[in-house]
């Protein structure tokens, strides 16, 4: 048993030579070890944490009253009926911030970068801020928690083309938040989460869209607060020019690392022996880095074998509730019944969210979610047990940077002191993670050569010339201009715009062609897809052009057929579910902006013709569903139930007049009737429908309604 006095007369000795971290991991497996044995916290402890500058762990009923009056003293209106404590690393940061500064700031997961913000937003009360994100689920985790504080004063957006109120707090994935350019004059607050993303180097497909809207909103942004863990420097570049970089190591909890791989030796069946122990051993909730795909089909399939089904009617509810809307044989439906979720970045929004929650639960809910990467970029979860099964990302191996990432997600403040570690296969070396921030050649079609010919290389800047003078032959120097001052093409990469104008200039046949479109189910329609549009992508997203087109022209049909019945008709194309949310993620993003590219760059080519396919763009972009239903999917409510809400009649989701926010104020006011009167709820779709109406709250619903 650890004699709590001696190991606080250790940590002392720490803190006077300036040992701070290790004093500060010692301190916190001793807050540890004291919680779980519920003793009672003395002077002497009190006096050690806050002389860490833990300040929100401080008791103040056992403390002596100076640390009592440093307790009170970092607390902070965080939107909340009562303040917060900061810790001392989180109060100079929000000092700075108050300051008016720009930051870019570095600290672990575990640090509490998000609280900042909901501190500022109380405290400064800004008119106008921007959050980008870099996913949808995150959109929806932030969106919930700034709704619960703020929603009464501000207008809270996570969806393009939404009238803004007189104060907005807007939330976007990069992609969407360029739309609202234009809509304001001023950004009070640019807030860029995980602004890592923005280089190549961690995300070669979206760090151009990124460094665009950074590039973009930056300008209009008064004051900026990036945010990203593990950063040991930061370059000198346009994105983050004239902001303070601030790197931070403070850490709220332990990571207790368990060196599995060292025993496994690359012994397959080792490691898979290995993984069944952990998670026998504990009844806590465990997080499984599988790497891959193929590595979260090898975890689950193990799992399915040598685990029990958990005795929990929520569970099993579950697995009916997937066993009706998706597949009835798909593996989810069979995993979730053992307690164990999947996470990937390519499953229904509202899927992921729900399973999410179940993690969450104290009782009953999922004991294990087995992820990819997406885990570290779309949620902010955390567990007891960190499983990194896999040392690979995808078919790289995994960096330094993503591997302290992924185990940062090991414990939570108030929670778990201490987070398990088991590291099953041998972990990237340690190393300082340098950003770079430079101008991609993708992203050169929407550079001012004269304004940042200094940050282009001599290459570049003949390319970006070249570009130039090819599209003004093609479509002519007026609305070349115009079209880059508008921000008109969603894609920045001047090879790729010019294959598309090319194609159009060349092929006089292309612009009848897109008018088949404009019968979504039709073969015409899947033939324009395949034969004009796919081809201009090389590889076609890793699917072949005739599948793909296929796809989309029966995904037409997703309001009038349920995914079961999307599949039985995809069935003759081989097309799984798993390939299902792939190809439907594509279609949604992908081959909308695609087509949104090919729409501008027509009518500039051959106005004559007076052809525009915007109306299909729209219709794709939300998967062929009616209304705001694609965007309520992003704020939990799954397609299937907003299909029983409408037959019931109560909401109209086919009206093209219904917007988000009228939606869910009309969704939160008829509450009682959806649960009494929508036919054929099951015990399920209540627990989902309370998950949803959670994030909607009344004074969000009282502020749209004003708004």
């Amino acid at each position: 048993m650890t004699d709590i006095f001696e190991e606080c007369s250790a940590i002392n000795d720490l803190l006077q030579a300036n040992e701070k971290i290790e004093a500060r991991n010692r301190l916190i497996f001793l807050l540890d070890v004291i919680g779980k044995t519920e003793q009672a916290y003395n002077t002497l402890l009190n006096h050690l944490i806050r002389e860490s500058g833990l300040y929100p762990y401080l008791d103040p009923e056992t403390s002596s009253w100076q640390d009592r009056f440093v307790y009170e003293s970092f607390k902070v209106d965080i939107g909340q009926n009562e303040p917060v404590t900061l810790h001392s690393e989180q109060s100079l940061v929000l000092k700075h911030l108050l300051d008016g500064d720009n930051l870019a700031l570095s600290a672990p997961t575990s640090f509490g970068k998000s609280l900042i913000i909901d501190a500022y937003i109380a405290i400064k009360r800004p008119k106008n801020v921007l959050i980008l994100v870099p996913t949808i689920a995150l959109t929806d985790e932030t969106r919930r928690r700034l709704s619960k504080k703020f929603s009464a004063e501000y207008k809270i957006v996570t969806t393009s083309e939404v009238a803004l109120g007189e104060n907005n707090i807007l939330i976007f994935p990069q992609e969407r938040a360029i739309h609202y350019y234009d809509k304001f004059e001023q950004l009070d607050l640019l807030v860029v989460d995980e602004f890592y993303k923005a280089s190549s180097a961690f995300d070669k497909e979206r760090s151009p869209a990124l460094l665009k809207a950074m590039l973009k909103l930056g300008e209009k942004a008064a004051q900026k607060y990036y945010l990203a863990p593990n950063i040991a420097d930061l370059n000198d570049n346009p994105f983050t020019k004239g902001m303070t970089f601030l790197r931070m190591d403070f850490n709220t909890v332990f990571l207790e690392k368990h060196e599995e791989y060292k025993d496994i030796n690359k012994d397959v069946q080792k490691k898979n022996d290995a993984l069944i122990r952990i998670l026998g051993k504990h009844k806590t909730k465990s997080l499984i880095y599988a790497g891959s795909y193929a590595g979260v089909d090898s975890v689950t399939t193990l799992l399915i074998d040598n685990t029990n089904k958990e005795d929990s009617q929520l569970l099993s509810d579950f697995s009916a509730w997937l066993a009706t809307n998706y597949h009835p044989n798909w593996k989810l439906t069979n995993l979730v019944k053992r307690g164990v979720g999947i996470h990937t970045g390519q499953l229904h929004r509202s899927l992921s969210q729900i399973q999410v929650r179940l993690f969450e639960e104290e009782k009953d809910g999922l004991q294990t979610l087995v992820s990819t990467s997406s885990i570290i970029e779309g949620v902010n979860t955390s567990a007891e047990n960190v499983i990194v099964w896999s040392n690979k990302k995808a078919h790289l191996k995994l960096d330094d940077f993503t591997y302290r990432n992924i185990i940062g997600r090991g414990g939570r403040m108030f929670r778990h002191f201490v987070g398990k570690i088991y590291i099953l296969e041998e972990p990237p070396s340690p190393s300082d993670t340098q950003l770079e921030l430079t101008f991609p050649d993708e992203l050169l079609a929407d550079v001012d050569d004269e304004k940042y010919k200094q940050q282009l290389s001599d290459k570049q800047l003949a390319k970006l010339l070249q570009y130039k003078e090819e599209m003004t032959q093609i479509i002519g120097q007026e609305s070349f201009e115009r079209l880059r001052n508008e921000g008109a093409l969603i894609s920045s990469d001047t090879e790729f715009i010019r294959t598309i104008a090319l194609a159009i200039k060349n092929d006089q046949k292309f612009v009848r062609a897109l008018a088949n479109l404009h019968a979504p189910s039709s073969e015409y329609c899947a033939w324009t897809l395949s034969q004009k549009i796919l081809k201009l992508v090389p590889g076609g997203w890793d699917v072949g052009y005739a599948k793909f087109a296929e796809f989309v022209r029966v995904l037409s049909s997703n309001w009038s057929l349920s995914v079961p019945e999307l599949l039985d008709q995809l069935s003759a194309h081989d097309i799984t579910i798993d390939e299902f949310f792939k190809l439907e993620r594509n279609a949604t993003f992908k081959l909308t902006a695609l087509l949104n590219d090919i729409n501008v760059i027509q009518k500039e080519i051959a106005p004559d013709q007076k052809m525009d396919i915007s109306s299909y763009i729209a219709k794709l972009s939300r998967a062929f569903l009616p209304s705001c239903t694609m965007a309520l999917e992003e704020y939990g409510l799954p397609r299937m139930l907003a299909k029983k809400i409408h037959a019931s009649g109560l909401i109209n989701f086919e009206d093209e007049d219904l917007d988000l926010h009228t939606a869910i104020d009309r969704l939160h006011t008829l509450r009682l009737e959806i649960l009494e009167k929508v036919e054929g709820l099951i015990a399920f779709d209540r627990y989902v429908l309370d998950y949803f109406y959670d994030g909607i709250t009344l004074q969000q619903s009282r502020a749209v309604g004003k708004q």
